[in-house]
């Protein structure tokens, strides 16, 4: 999901894609069957257009009977409804919900941001803090932020399932605001270890949050072209703090620049969520029927309110709400076998070699003369951004499975380049140039599929009530493999050699896609209750 940009020298683990506990009592729940709160006024983003129709691909039944037998139903490419769509002219049944989600995504750019902003000026950082020339301290800085990302992944499922995501995002904005402007006036290394701990535990939240608000909020029909607005933030974010970095080189202070900087979206984000919307399936959760309805009137177009609501309260009434689930039912089916894909995909995308193939990029650029260290950041920050716009233009088209099996099958593939191409007798240009390709393969596979994919399916799989919990599992495991990967990859190579640790990358991402194609469900067209109660055979009894 979230991606990565190159350091110029390995201080430690990058974060890659790219996340309390007291619950409403029941007796404060109101009947989803009786009448419902007069709706709250506010001020929302809203668009005037004309209602566009898009056809659920598979029914309930066929959903059910597909995953007993093991069968993934595949969507029409174009249904009559769609090809009549697009005569009358461009399809924009996705504009409603686009600014809702584009303030979510402001995020992941402020995560990306934060991947970037410390590459090249950790060395002023280090010598103007009193601790240059220590790579123990250095990587500290950098890990750091890691700790307070898995604690923020961990802690925000029950946050989200209390206060619903608009409510979370406004809130967590305070960690990524403090933390920034306490890194840039830091005057010593504790201030900056305080700073970068408050960032990435705000970061740990939102990696979780805006997952499960662009599927809660988004048609069902560009549900995955949107939910590629994570890997986008997160790539543009990336692309900025190189840009605006690029005066570092001359001005060993400018690095307090860049965090004050970085504090900026925070302010955007509680401002701009002020104006969105909450996810409709958490207001018909907490009884807030008649803002839930004007949501799906809004988002989805009047056409689909009374089938939603009925969705959402037939999965409620059989399942439960979130506000009284407990971690404990992770142990149990249907959510462990979820929970157990969630945290698989992230081990497999982790250990797939995402962060050891940035760390080493950057040498390969030096052997074929690009040793401007920013100029081949860019070059992978735009590459990753391409990868990440195909995504989204194939997602719904091609469908999760299809992009995720694809997109490893371009990772292992590409890493077996690299390998020839170091071991092999060759000559030393074609060698060269043999790995450039194999690293910008490499990394537009990763953004293509193993990305983005990877935060958007594991929601949709997810069951409404254990949704937040299953997100804050699979994310707080993104971290941990995250952090072994950085802090064991140089030792590796030290140790083994360069060419036998990417045959390794190779074989997992081979491994990964055979994973994908055994164990992952096809969502694309699809309801997430529709998902759940394809999964469920609870669901599927009480329907």
């Amino acid at each position: 999901m979230p991606a990565a940009a190159v350091l110029h020298q390995p201080v430690g683990p990058v974060p890659s894609i790219l996340t309390l506990t007291t619950p409403l009592s029941k007796s404060k729940l109101v009947s989803l069957t009786s009448s419902s709160p007069k709706p709250r006024k506010t001020l929302r983003f809203s668009f005037s257009y004309r209602s566009i129709k898009f056809k659920v691909q598979a029914s309930k039944k066929q959903l059910s009977e597909s995953h007993n037998q093991n069968i993934r139903p595949e969507n029409e490419n174009s249904s009559l409804g769609d090809r009549k769509d697009s005569e009358k002219g461009f399809d924009i049944g996705w504009l409603p919900s686009f600014p809702h989600v584009l303030i979510a995504s402001m995020s992941n750019f402020i995560f990306g941001y934060h991947i970037g902003v410390m590459n090249g000026p950790i060395v002023s950082v280090a010598r103007e803090l009193g601790f240059e020339g220590n790579p123990i301290l250095e990587g500290l800085v950098v890990s750091i932020f890691i700790a307070g990302a898995f604690i923020g992944s961990i802690s925000s499922g029950p946050i989200v399932d209390k206060l619903g995501c608009r409510r979370t995002f406004q809130i967590d904005t305070i960690p990524l605001i403090l933390g920034a402007i306490i890194s840039a006036q830091a005057h010593s290394l504790d201030e900056m270890l305080l700073g970068r701990f408050l960032v990435g535990l705000g970061i740990g939240v939102n990696t979780v949050l805006v997952p499960i608000y662009i599927s809660e909020v988004a048609p069902t029909k560009y549900r995955g072209s949107l939910g590629t607005m994570c890997q986008i933030g997160t790539c543009l974010g990336i692309i900025a703090s190189l840009f605006l970095g690029i005066p570092a080189e001359h001005d060993p202070h400018w690095w307090r620049a860049l965090l004050y900087i970085a504090s900026l979206p925070g302010f955007v984000i509680a401002l701009g969520m002020q104006f969105a919307v909450d996810s409709p399936r958490w207001l018909c959760k907490v009884g807030m029927l008649d803002d839930a309805k004007a949501v799906i009137r809004n988002l989805w177009g009047e056409s689909e309110v009374d089938k939603a609501i009925e969705e959402f309260q037939s999965v409620i009434k059989n399942d439960g709400s979130d506000l009284d689930s407990q971690w404990l039912e992770l142990l149990e089916e249907p959510h462990s076998r979820v929970a157990l894909i969630g945290g698989a995909l992230f081990v497999l995308q982790q250990f797939a070699g995402i962060n050891g193939v940035l760390y080493f990029s950057s040498l390969t650029f030096q052997d074929v003369g690009i040793a401007n260290g920013a100029l081949a950041s860019s070059f992978v920050g735009l590459t990753n951004f391409a990868g990440a716009l195909c995504s989204s233009y194939l997602i719904d088209k091609e469908g999760r499975q299809k992009l995720l099996i694809g997109s490893y099958l371009g990772m292992a593939i590409s890493m077996f380049l690299i390998v020839g191409a170091i071991s092999l007798p060759l000559d030393q240009d074609f060698s060269h140039n043999l790995s450039i390709i194999g690293t910008f393969l490499y990394i537009f596979s990763f953004a293509i599929g193993a990305g983005p994919v990877t935060g958007l399916i594991i929601p949709e799989l997810s069951s409404s009530r254990t949704r937040g919990k299953i997100l804050g599992f699979s994310f707080s495991v993104h971290w941990v493999c995250n952090f072994l990967v950085g802090l064991f990859f140089l030792d590796l190579v030290e140790t083994f050699g360069i060419a036998p640790v990417y045959a390794g990358f190779g074989s997992v991402s081979f491994l990964s896609a055979l994973f994908a194609y055994y164990f992952i469900v096809e969502t694309k067209g699809r309801s997430l209750e529709e998902i759940e109660m394809s999964l469920n055979p609870i669901l599927r009894g009480g329907k």
